[in-house]
């Protein structure tokens, strides 16, 4: 048997979907994200990830800069094509192309794209590239153990929970044990077609609710 031949790191291009496209991150987006990001209510969403939520516009679209030029964890803004707001980021980062490996971190979505469709095409569209076009073999989520809400996405999303590294990092300066999950190239055979199916416009009434929900058993 021939050895899985090197996966390709990923490029800043877009990926168009039916309800979301992901585009590589600017300061074009900066006051997009900086509605879907302020406010007091949205504060606790910054407790699991490494940053705090920005203070300022102008100190997003610093972030959004150095985001931009990062190229070892490229990040793509989300946004709504019904509204052609950003409302929301994830990115793909630890990458280690000759074993195949790639995770998606750095996730936020705001509260007009969290727990809707859009997000869930968010994800599968990240999923579809490092599978399909960059012929990755394995694709991880990682998140907080305390995490609750994040855990039960990737379970979700069809990823494989994997146990939980003790005192894996300290996140502004807190230990933070990190619990992991990962999909694989043979699972995203399977789990492909069911994305596909649950985000047909025939599965989802008028006002948006689901008819049927997305199942991976």
């Amino acid at each position: 048997m021939s050895a899985p031949q090197p996966a390709r790191p990923p490029e800043p291009v877009v990926l168009e979907g039916r309800y979301v496209r992901l585009e590589p991150i600017g300061p074009q987006h900066a006051a997009d994200l900086f509605a879907a990001m302020r406010g007091p209510e949205l504060e606790a969403r910054f407790d699991w990830l490494s940053e705090y939520q920005p203070a300022s516009e102008a100190e997003l679209r610093e972030r959004l800069v150095a985001a931009a030029a990062a190229t070892d964890k490229p990040m793509w803004a989300v946004i709504d094509v019904a509204s052609g707001r950003a409302e929301g980021r994830q990115c793909l980062m630890r990458i280690v192309p000759q074993h195949g490996v790639i995770e998606i971190g750095n996730v936020y979505w705001g509260p007009r794209l969290a727990r809707t469709r859009r997000a869930t095409e968010a994800l599968a569209l990240h999923a579809r590239y490092v599978f399909e076009t960059l012929g990755y073999r394995r694709f991880e989520w990682k998140c907080n153990a305390r995490n609750a809400a994040s855990q039960a996405a990737a379970r979700r999303f069809g990823f494989a929970y994997e146990g939980v590294f003790r005192q894996h990092m300290i996140v502004k300066g807190v230990n933070r044990d990190t619990s992991w999950f990962a999909m694989l190239d043979s699972d995203w055979v399977r789990l492909a077609p069911e994305y596909e199916r649950w985000l047909a416009p025939a599965n989802f009434t008028a006002d948006g609710t689901q008819v049927t929900p997305l199942r991976f058993a």
